[in-house]
């Protein structure tokens, strides 16, 4: 897996429920065509954020075809989420 570019946007809470601030990743990534999350239309992954009290978390994620959009049911490994992460994490500051 070989991140290539990604968009960060700040999420409001209209609401107040939620503590904290939360930011959406969209991460685009490439991976070799005989890895099953290789798309020729390319793949992201969409990553809420969370930061509360000045510390980062993954809230949540989902792996979606880039030129579709199409959601894709697969997880991130332990090694690949401590990535994403840390990704998040230097990107924010």
């Amino acid at each position: 897996m070989e991140l290539n570019e990604y968009d960060l946007k700040k999420m409001s809470d209209p609401t107040g429920i939620l503590s904290g601030e939360r930011f959406e990743f969209q991460l685009y990534v490439k991976f070799d065509e005989d890895d099953e999350l290789y798309s020729e239309g390319g793949t992201g992954i969409r990553v809420i954020y969370a930061v509360d009290n000045e510390v980062g978390r993954i809230a949540t994620y989902n792996f979606f075809e880039r030129s579709s959009g199409k959601v894709l049911d697969f997880e991130l490994e332990d090694d690949e989420e401590a990535e994403i992460l840390e990704f998040c994490k230097t990107h924010l500051e």
